[in-house]
């Protein structure tokens, strides 16, 4: 359990109509009610288009909140949320309403007593940061003197390095770099926080977390939904921008980084930049090599169902070329972990909803005693985010009775078994971190600008070549030659 929050404010949301905001943001706040984290003296206003009263809003909620949240619905404690959640309509590109939306966040927080504090969340499209930020300074309601205002950016944090660049300077050009907080809501999972724990506080792995005792390290993101809803945005990103860039890169990052000095959010993002700017560059032959990407065609599910192909999906170019399944092997030149590969995969339409990391360390040489054995196996660590969470670790035990055969035992942590409904949901301790100031599970600049000079090498070198699109099936674990690129190393995906 948190701490209670003892910190006045008023949570401005912009995009509060959207599916972020219903989904996520609103159960969330639920949730952090619930546990009481939230203080006496907090607000929440939503801007969006849509024409509705403060009350009209107010009842739209309770079915996202009852969906939703991992609670079930208290009257109580829904009424004492309700009453501080204000609708405020307005045309967020328009300037003329900022003033206005200005004098209403006045006017509250003299009714609440929140002392000026304010926290911007942008839950909107990415063309509207730049506006968004923009007509808050021009309104005079980032001042920082004697009360803080802080803005929570979602993803994408651009399209490349010169766009992700400019966009930083906006922001920075209204907001001190420690009120930022640039948000990817896989870091507020709670087996991310485990992660640095297990790792640095056990010295039998510690010990052995580097490329003399694994083999390869593994990440896996997998989606079994398609595009949804998500057309126009995901059209113009595809599976390099909409999560390598971020979310992959991030794990891998957490997963190789040098132990930090503390464990405050400066040493961690230092050392997360380190690895980040140590991953080796590929020429153009190494890229086609190495880096495998797909595009999901139809297929006849068991039971008559048929699913479209990327380029049927609503909203999709027939002739689409964008990835729906992104493979790599790459490897990062420093010493903890040289000579060593990383292998990254995320896709849609894929059999499981699931993302992990499994470290392979490396098998034991067949001599002696265990030539006459057989099934042995290498020791996997695997690290399970997300749906379930947990840790396994595998080892080789000699299977009771006569014979010479050997078992794969497993060891098994269930974290969301052990603490189910009292496991914080990443929104949940992401927002309270940003009410407390506290970047440690944001992302930085620095981190962004080499995650984007990385994936900037990959697009630019998917230009000069052709792809021949679709190339997997719903339902598979991606295009072929996915598994040809480990194989070739004599390795092979662990489908968890």
């Amino acid at each position: 359990m948190q701490d209670r929050i003892r910190i006045p404010c008023i949570f401005t949301i912009f995009g509060g109509t959207g599916d972020l905001t219903r989904r996520k943001l609103i159960p969330a706040l639920y949730n952090m009610s619930v546990d009481g984290l939230l203080p006496d003296e907090f607000m929440v206003v939503c801007v969006g288009r849509k024409p509705l009263s403060t009350q009209e809003y107010r009842d739209s909620l309770l079915a996202s909140v009852t969906s939703h949240s991992c609670y079930p619905v208290r009257t109580d404690i829904w009424e004492w949320l309700k009453e501080r959640i204000h609708y405020f309509r307005m045309n967020l590109p328009d300037p003329d309403g900022y003033s206005s939306l200005k004098a209403r966040l006045d006017d509250l927080d003299e009714k609440a007593g929140t002392q000026g504090n304010r926290l911007f969340y942008l839950a909107v499209a990415p063309s509207l940061f730049e506006p968004v930020i923009l007509n808050l300074h021009r309104n005079r309601m980032v001042t920082n003197h004697g009360s803080w205002q802080r803005v929570v950016i979602e993803k994408p944090f651009g399209r490349d390095l010169k766009s992700a660049a400019f966009l930083n300077s906006v922001i920075e050009s209204v907001f001190p770099p420690e009120n930022i907080f640039r948000i990817d809501h896989y870091l507020g999972k709670e087996m991310l926080r485990n992660l640095m724990v297990i790792r640095f506080g056990n010295a039998v792995f510690e010990s052995i977390w580097n490329s003399r005792y694994i083999d390869n390290i593994q990440i896996t993101a997998a989606e079994t939904e398609g595009v949804e809803n998500r057309s126009g945005y995901y059209e113009s990103s595809g599976a390099l921008r909409d999560m390598l860039q971020n979310h992959l890169l991030q794990l891998l990052a957490l997963v190789a980084m040098e132990p930090p000095i503390s464990l405050d959010y400066r040493s961690i993002r230092d050392e997360k930049v380190k690895f980040l700017r140590s991953l080796l560059k590929m020429d153009d032959e190494a890229f086609r090599g190495h880096v495998i990407r797909g595009q999901y065609g139809e297929a006849l599910l068991d039971g008559g169902k048929t699913v479209r192909a990327y380029r049927q999906e609503a909203g999709i170019d027939p002739e689409s070329n964008t990835e729906t399944f992104i493979a790599l092997g790459i490897q990062a030149g420093n010493f903890r972990w040289g000579g060593m590969p990383f292998y990254l995969r995320t896709g849609k339409r894929l059999p499981k909803k699931t993302t992990y990391v499994v470290l392979e360390f490396k098998s034991m040489p067949e001599i002696l005693y265990f030539k006459e054995y057989s099934g042995m196996q290498p020791n996997l660590l695997e690290i399970r985010i997300q749906p379930e969470e947990g840790v396994s670790f595998s080892f080789n035990a000699k299977k009771p009775g006569p014979g010479n055969e050997i078992n794969t035992v497993k060891m098994d942590y269930c974290h969301s078994c052990d603490y189910e409904n009292n496991t914080p949901e990443s929104y949940e301790r992401l927002i309270a971190d940003a009410l407390r100031n506290d970047q440690t599970l944001f992302t930085s600049w620095e981190e962004i600008e080499a995650s984007w000079s990385f994936v900037d090498s990959i697009a630019r070198s998917w230009e000069k070549e052709t792809v021949s699109f679709p190339n997997y099936i719903p339902g598979t674990w991606g295009p072929t030659a996915s598994d040809e690129l480990l194989a070739r190393y004599r390795h092979h995906w662990w489908n968890l």
